[in-house]
């Protein structure tokens, strides 16, 4: 029996109080869409994707506030994965007057980070899973 994969989604912003800025609030609407459209169509090929949040505290986040809603898949930055761009611009909100991260792909700068990224980037770094597994198996030919 083939042991099954995991594809490991983490999601990193900052709380203060139980609260968070809109962006993030959105980021995190998206990475849960992605989820739910990743967990079906990964599972039958042998992937279980799991969510892990964590957050920054404020002294964190005022350390370096582009440590702010990130997200790796399997420890790669999803930025890395989509051959994107981190940026950053004015945030508010609980974040105060800092620059907060952005994600930019080709001529789009995202503040909140889509779902559509999120479950492109899933895919791809599914795929490196499945590749990295390797198949010794000769398929079989029918005479």
């Amino acid at each position: 029996m083939e042991s099954r994969k995991t594809l490991v989604v983490k999601w990193q912003r900052l709380l203060s109080d139980g609260q968070t800025c809109g962006r993030c609030q959105g980021t995190e609407v998206e990475v849960n869409k992605a989820l739910v459209a990743l967990k079906p169509a990964l599972s039958p090929l042998g992937i279980d994707v799991i969510l892990k949040k964590t957050e920054l505290s404020v002294a964190e986040f005022q350390k370096d506030t582009l440590q702010s809603n990130m997200i790796w898949l399997n420890g790669r930055l999803l930025e890395e994965w989509l051959e994107g761009k981190t940026g950053q611009s004015q945030c508010g909100d609980v974040c105060g007057l800092h620059d907060c991260r952005t994600v930019g792909l080709e001529e789009e700068v995202y503040e909140t980070i889509p779902s559509e990224l999120i479950v492109k980037a899933g895919l791809l770094a599914a795929s490196q899973l499945l590749a990295s597994q390797g198949t010794t198996r000769e398929p079989k030919i029918n005479s």
